[in-house]
């Protein structure tokens, strides 16, 4: 992961596990068109969220045990 969007990624995952999230709500906030800020497609890519439900108007974000021991290690799970 680029030291550039790691920060990035790291508060993305955290803004999520504070509290449910949709998916529309996510891309609200976190889509970019800068093709090299890709926060969201990295943090899916690496498994530490992900995408669960239905239609894409039901569907929710969620993070995965692997983006909570990162956000564990990073100190910033429970903020």
């Amino acid at each position: 992961m680029s030291s550039i969007t790691e920060p990035l990624i790291l508060d993305l995952v955290e803004w999520i596990a504070r509290e449910p999230r949709t998916y529309v709500e996510v891309m609200d906030a976190w889509r970019t068109s800068c093709p090299r800020l890709t926060v969201w497609e990295d943090a899916v890519d690496r498994g530490l969220v992900r995408p669960e439900g239905g239609a894409i108007n039901n569907l929710m974000v969620a993070v995965t045990d692997e983006g909570r021991a990162l956000l564990q290690v990073h100190g910033r799970l429970g903020r």
